[in-house]
């Protein structure tokens, strides 16, 4: 249903249109990610790529360094346990994620990372929860090539 809206900021109508638009579409993975995703579903394993200058160890990896925006090129395997950072837990149904509530939200920093890494925490009361703590990845059976290959991490 097409509705008139009084003036514009302009000067002149705005037209608005209600309803929902969907829309598919793939996009590629490129050079960075699909190796980042093809090693956790062949391998199990976390990559990064480590900065040329400054030396930070990126996960997700990508190109260029964040930090000094210098080619980031040297792959290098990462553990999949780390600390926790930093959390939240969700009580609320959030689009797209498949988790039941209440779940929890984890920044991690994994051993031999330079940023955190973010997933989800499991077999873990929330009221158990405290930053600091060692966790580990457990692993998805059936992986896919996805952030989901690594099911969620849990304290160790």
């Amino acid at each position: 249903m097409i509705e008139k809206a009084k003036e514009s900021p302009g000067g002149g109508p705005v037209d608005e249109v209600d309803g929902e638009l969907h829309i598919s579409y793939r996009q590629p993975y490129g050079e960075h990610y699909g190796r980042f995703y093809r090693e956790m579903c062949d391998n199990k394993r976390i990559m990064g790529v480590k900065c040329s200058k400054c030396g930070a160890v990126l996960l997700p990896p990508r190109p260029y360094c964040g930090f000094c925006y210098e080619p980031a090129d040297q792959w290098v395997e990462l553990a999949d346990e780390g600390t926790l950072k930093t959390f939240t837990t969700v009580y609320e149904p959030c689009v797209g994620e498949p988790a039941v509530q209440p779940y929890i939200c984890a920044f991690i920093m994994l051993d031999g990372a330079g940023v955190h890494f973010p997933h989800l925490l499991g077999e873990v009361d929330p009221d158990d929860v405290e930053v600091g703590m060692r966790v580990k990845a457990i692993w998805a059976e059936d992986r896919k090539g996805t952030l989901r290959d690594i099911k969620y991490f849990r304290p160790i």
